[in-house]
């Protein structure tokens, strides 16, 4: 059974809501939500949602009062999603909105790479002698790194979402021959895909073609060293691996071996350990795919927009655990319920309304897995309705708004 939920009304009769921040938060994020009607601040009671980009909540304690989590980012690995999903409280992340950081940020590690920057760069810092003594010096060293030109190369890019696409399209102007694999690509990144992209069969297939391949995939449990010891064999000799997408996507044992038995050229990733981070053919940053001032902000606006929206209006895009539903209001008075995705949870509803006399304006209903939510708009103030509605075994979560 769910507890109902109450909003808190100004003068003006308008919802004042609470934000609470776990991470700084870019202020022009922030400025989405009017000061008027919202209280925002790193430590806040009984907050109606949450913003954070790294925060672990894993272990956190869950306010009663809170509604929505949304995450300036787009994995959401830090996040107990399945505990607020029992709890009927909404997540939302910014899928996109960094995706222009991290895409060049891929393709600077795959330069890096093919040039043997680093390395180079190095050595020249290891030079000593007056200039004379260090001219002979970078003569005599410069064949060690000597690299290749990517014309020419054949990219190879696991998972085209909004990051894989934008470097697959990229890739494909610097003249690289381009693989794609993604067995459930949607159709609006289909559209941004350039048809010059050749498809892999699966992802076996695309390692035995390609020459650098990158990975745009969440961590789950089907991903989890997804670049292991057998599959490293079946790449072509000294070819390149990219992860700027999580932290376990890759087996960094099996690639040191690899990398040490000369397998493989160079690998080039966004998350050092000890184990990887003094190998000489690896290229560890430290986590900068999203840390672009211009990054930060896109993703901090969506999910500002994606936030207040929910709270205001009901409405829901870019949720990982709720379906899409966006109904505009018609004047009327709007509720909220989100429940277990079960049969007759919508006539239940449907009849606790009609019981207290209240007239249907318009009513949506939609499900994402075990989760249904339903937006019901009716002519009249919604009263004690709603105790009768939190009580429906399965309903979640309750929440008139105005």
């Amino acid at each position: 059974m769910a507890e109902p939920v109450t909003t808190t009304t100004g003068a003006d009769d308008a919802p004042s809501f609470k934000i609470l921040t776990l991470n700084n938060i870019s202020v022009v994020g922030l400025e989405r939500f009017p000061r008027d009607r919202y209280e925002i601040a790193s430590e806040i009671q009984h907050p109606d949602a949450i913003l954070l980009r790294s925060f672990n909540m894993h272990g956190m304690e869950i306010p009663p009062s809170l509604k929505a989590v949304g995450r300036a980012g787009a994995g959401v690995n830090n996040i107990p999603v399945a505990e607020l999903s029992q709890r009927g409280i909404a997540v939302f992340n910014a899928p996109g909105a960094n995706a222009n950081a991290v895409k060049e940020l891929v393709l600077a590690g795959m330069l890096l790479a093919a040039r043997n920057l680093c390395q180079a760069w190095d050595f020249v810092k290891g030079l000593e002698g007056d200039d004379e003594a260090i001219r002979r010096q970078v003569e005599a060293g410069k064949k060690q790194f000597v690299g290749f030109e990517l014309p020419g190369r054949t990219l190879g890019v696991i998972g085209l979402g909004a990051i894989g696409v934008k470097v697959c399209n990229a890739a494909l102007k610097l003249g690289m021959e381009v693989y794609g694999y993604d067995p459930d690509i949607t159709v609006e990144r289909a559209w941004q895909l350039s048809s010059e992209v050749k498809q892999a069969a699966s992802v076996d297939d695309l390692l035995s073609r390609v020459d650098v391949v990158s990975f745009h995939v969440p961590l789950v449990e089907s991903t989890r060293h997804m670049i292991d010891s057998e599959r490293l064999r079946s790449m072509r000799e000294g070819a390149t691996i990219l992860n700027f997408s999580r932290d376990g996507i890759v087996d960094d044992a099996a690639v040191c071996e690899a990398l040490d038995a000369g397998r493989i050229g160079a690998y080039v990733c966004d998350f050092p350990n000890n184990l990887i981070r003094h190998h000489p053919r690896v290229i560890a940053l430290p986590h900068l795919g999203a840390s672009t001032r211009e990054a930060e902000e896109n993703c901090a606006i969506m999910v500002a927009d994606e936030v207040r929206e929910y709270l205001e209006n009901g409405n829901v895009s870019h949720s990982v655990n709720f379906p899409t539903v966006q109904v505009p209001r018609n004047g009327g008075h709007r509720l909220a319920v989100v429940n277990a995705n079960v049969p007759n949870m919508l006539g239940q509803i449907s009849s606790v309304l009609g019981a207290a006399g209240h007239n249907i304006l318009d009513m949506v209903n939609k499900s994402r897995g075990d989760i249904a939510y339903t937006l019901v708009d009716v002519e009249d103030r919604l009263g004690h309705c709603i105790d009768q509605l939190s009580a429906i075994e399965g309903v979640l979560s309750v929440r008139a708004l105005p």
